[in-house]
């Protein structure tokens, strides 16, 4: 339900969250933390100017699109030490960051919590006011949260449904018979146990369609008229984007009407003069010959685009390696010495300086 990090088990301490300690000398393995529900503008040295006052920072990353480089709106921070990121957590957990309250959370490595979905609870029919902070002290009372989270749009507006992800599923258990239709806010609130989508299931039985290339003129009433030739539409809407051009999407009643609609209506040629040559889009789709095609997720159109991007990009035939922590004695001769046994070296160079001594790097 969420990109970020599982997260290593937590404990209540004075109100805010802690590590749980682990192994004989009760210290935590790792002084990582995930810092989430970031604004799109905020960079790294933000990100250091602010976390580096609580204690020495060891490394920031805030990570991008592969593709566009556009902030994926959530990063990582690396201290020195365990205490300094406890602090951090302490201090900074819901704090403003460029006018958005960012959500910190320990980073854990391990998937494994998140993929069974156990003590992973679903909120809904959120009051609009209530964001991740309100939604944490709701329901820390009833255990350890891993993670806790308020859905909302790009500008932080609430969708009203938000999860909650325990350590134990007797926690979740409790939650639920305890909070469910109990009013937080000025609505009461929907509780119940997250069910995983089956992403799989959902592609072979959809019902909304993309549709593009169609009439200009055509408008809502129009393309239900259009498409119910292959079964009961219960909605359709006419979208424009940045540059002016129209499409829609189209919902059916039942996924096998989607389904024919997509075998029989794709491609169909409306244009008035069929004889006149073809004109082909920026997608290479025949303008004109309508295109009707099961409707993506922003997620899944994202995930194509960078499949595309990578399968297109030149595969560099040289690989260049940054070799560090070197002697001051090594020479270029040395550096060729140790990686041709890998494979054919086409050039090794060290970093020198005044006097000729490798920096240590190659």
């Amino acid at each position: 339900f969420d990109p970020s990090p599982i997260l290593e088990p937590l404990e209540r301490v004075g109100g805010s969250q802690r590590k749980k300690m682990s192994g004989p000398s009760n210290s935590p393995q790792f002084a990582s933390l995930y810092v989430g529900d970031l604004h799109p503008d905020v960079t790294e040295a933000m990100l250091y100017e602010i976390f580096n006052a609580v204690g020495p920072v060891a490394s920031i990353r805030v990570c991008r699109d592969a593709v566009t480089r556009k902030s994926l709106s959530y990063g990582y921070v690396n201290f020195h030490s365990v205490p300094d990121a406890e602090r951090a957590l302490d201090t900074l957990n819901y704090s403003s960051i460029r006018g958005r309250s960012c959500r910190i959370m320990w980073c854990q490595r391990d998937p494994t919590l998140r993929k069974t979905g156990a003590g992973n609870i679903y909120v809904s029919n959120l009051d609009p006011n209530i964001d991740n902070k309100a939604l944490y002290d709701t329901f820390s009372l009833f255990g350890n949260i891993l993670s806790c989270k308020v859905a909302s749009d790009s500008s932080g507006k609430s969708h009203g449904y938000g999860f909650v992800h325990y350590e134990f599923e007797d926690a979740a258990r409790q939650a639920i018979e305890r909070v469910n239709g109990m009013m937080i806010g000025d609505k009461a609130v929907t509780v119940c146990l997250f069910q995983k989508r089956d992403k799989d299931a959902e592609k072979q039985n959809f019902t909304n369609l993309y549709v593009k290339y169609y009439p200009q003129d055509w408008d809502e009433a129009k393309l239900m008229e259009f498409f119910s030739q292959c079964g009961p539409v219960t909605a359709a809407a006419v979208k424009i984007d940045e540059k002016g051009r129209k499409f829609a999407f189209v919902n059916y009643e039942s996924s096998d009407d989607a389904k024919r609609c997509v075998e029989e209506l794709h491609g169909m040629d409306l244009r008035e003069d069929k004889e006149a040559p073809e004109e082909l889009g920026p997608d290479g789709h025949p303008v004109g010959h309508l295109y009707v095609q099961r409707a993506q997720t922003k997620k899944e159109r994202q995930a194509e685009l960078r499949s595309q991007f990578s399968d297109n990009r030149p595969q560099n035939k040289a690989v260049n390696l940054y070799v560090k922590n070197l002697d001051t004695t090594v020479e270029d001769a040395d550096l060729r010495e140790w990686f041709e046994p890998f494979g054919k070296v086409t050039s090794a160079s060290v970093a020198k300086d005044a006097t000729g001594k490798c920096r240590g790097f190659g």
